[in-house]
């Protein structure tokens, strides 16, 4: 793979080399993105073909989870340091062989292990995608050309659910398959069109340690809830390794000379609390996400096709009007939105009790939906405008980061434990029993909607100080991907962002 030499003045927008790198980085962040959501509406006939347990179901789920989690932030770090294109390519490649691997995985243990890889490829091209962008183009086409990449992600985002429910129909397997004619047209490409950058201020060494600590505390944690239904001693000592695991990652951050999660991020309170929202808002997230289309084919009996639609409005709404609400933070500050946002998609939660066995795609689903989409739109912008709005320049990237790493967690510890506070067990397929944990699955979520709305009230407050600099508009940096708050771009070395609006307010004063 030869290295093409980056011009001067960065790339314009307008240029053939301009639009093939676009399309290979739209392309690339649309593989992660829609593997962490198309596979829930395949979960029903995983289950079914490959005779798996629901503990299995949420493996599959949470395995992706975890090793993206896990190494996302690693990820954009080796990207700084040995090249963005070269780890996006590997990354792609990495995870088209493990996409490989799940689609003909001949039982649930393979299709467990085969996710977990998908997850370490994910972790290695969704941080270089956009950093390619953010370091490729010129400063007057850098905001114009991640407008554009967010949104045709976004386009992307809306249309996966109902492509999902079409290749579910013909075979599960087709959901994971589809991803390699994609990954050779992506590398191609890569080679051919997108030039090769750097970050000659990259920190010379890497935290390998912490990256291990944070991997056996999430893996430690996830097992030992996912596990916590049958008692004894054995869950106990999984989670207990676990929470130990992830302390010792605190200890280590604090100590290291290149720490994945710097420490000053979270002297700022804005930034702490903000993390906790995303805590609480994204892993009602991401029950919801699994549990909804399980419960629209166990229950309701709707195809997959018909069930991946049920998302449709979630990311509909969020491409139409999250750049909209973005403005509207500008005005009236964004804790009201922090606030409003979770009560409105808990709202929405409430709606979908009614969904059962009769339900009607157009009177019980979509109300539900589109009411929690629209508690989604108005608090996705300014979540996201909060967190960088929190650290100073040279830590945007980083923090959002951070931020995206929560949310994954979040989702990967909420799909492991309210299952089982729920009741939802082996006996998935009884329309019966599904619904009734699907019923408590609804409520716990709504409560940690209200929760997040309520931390939001009380400790977003004030806006913080940041220094003066460039950074790209935050409402060009949104994406409609559902499964994580957007992962803003590092400022390349030796040139800032294009010029954008001030800083989000957090609270008019």
């Amino acid at each position: 793979m030869t290295s093409r030499p980056q011009p001067d003045r960065g790339l314009r927008m307008g240029t053939p080399q301009g639009r093939w790198v676009l399309l290979t980085t739209v392309l690339g962040s649309s593989l992660a993105m829609l593997d962490g959501t198309v596979v829930n509406v395949a979960l029903e006939r995983i289950g079914a073909d490959l005779d798996a347990s629901f503990t299995g179901l949420q493996w599959t789920v949470n395995a992706y989870t975890l090793t993206l989690a896990s190494l996302i932030l690693l990820g954009g770090s080796l990207s700084d340091r040995l090249g963005r294109r070269r780890v996006f390519v590997v990354g792609v490649v990495w995870f088209a062989a493990a996409s490989l691997l799940c689609g003909l995985a001949p039982d649930v243990g393979t299709l467990v292990v085969a996710r977990a890889l998908q997850g370490v490829g994910g972790a290695l091209l969704t941080p270089g995608s956009l950093a390619i962008i953010s370091a490729s183009f010129a400063p007057e086409d850098r905001a114009a050309a991640v407008g554009a990449w967010s949104g045709l992600g976004g386009v992307a985002g809306a249309v996966g659910p109902f492509l999902g429910g079409w290749l579910v129909e013909w075979s599960w397997r087709a959901v994971f398959l589809v991803n390699l004619p994609v990954a050779v047209l992506i590398v191609a490409v890569a080679a051919k069109h997108v030039p090769e950058t750097r970050d000659p201020a990259a920190a010379p060494g890497l935290d390998w340690t912490g990256t291990a600590l944070v991997v056996a505390g999430l893996g430690g944690l996830t097992y030992g809830l996912t596990t916590a239904d049958g008692g004894g001693p054995g869950a106990l000592a999984w989670i207990a390794a676990g929470v130990l695991a992830l302390a010792a990652f605190a200890v280590v951050q604090r100590r290291s000379r290149h720490p994945l999660v710097p420490p000053v991020l979270f002297r700022s309170r804005v930034f702490t609390a903000t993390n906790v929202v995303t805590l609480l808002v994204y892993a009602a997230l991401g029950v919801v996400f699994v549990l909804l289309v399980l419960h629209l084919q166990v229950v309701a009996g709707f195809s997959p096709l018909v069930a991946g639609t049920a998302l449709l409005p979630v990311t509909a709404l969020m491409l139409l009007f999250s750049a909209r609400v973005g403005a509207l933070a500008q005005r009236i500050g964004a804790r009201p939105l922090l606030t409003a946002g979770p009560l409105v998609a808990a709202a929405g939660l409430l709606l979908l009790l009614r969904v059962g066995e009769d339900a009607s795609w157009v009177g019980d689903v979509l109300p539900g939906t589109v009411l929690f989409g629209a508690g989604l739109t108005l608090l996705v912008a300014p979540l996201t405008a909060t967190v960088l709005d929190a650290a100073e320049d040279r830590y945007a990237g980083v923090a959002s980061g951070v931020n995206n790493a929560v949310a994954r967690a979040a989702g990967l510890l909420a799909v492991a434990v309210v299952p089982v506070v729920a009741g939802i067990g082996d006996d998935y397929t009884d329309p019966d029993a599904f619904a009734a944990g699907f019923r408590t699955a609804l409520l716990i979520c709504a409560g940690l909607l209200v929760a997040g709305a309520l931390v939001a009230a009380a400790a977003v407050r004030r806006p913080p100080e940041r220094p003066a600099g460039g950074r790209l508009p935050v409402e060009e940096c949104l994406h409609c991907g559902v499964d994580g708050p957007q992962v803003h771009p590092r400022i390349p070395a030796g040139g800032g962002a294009a010029a954008g609006p001030h800083p989000v307010p957090l609270e008019e004063s």
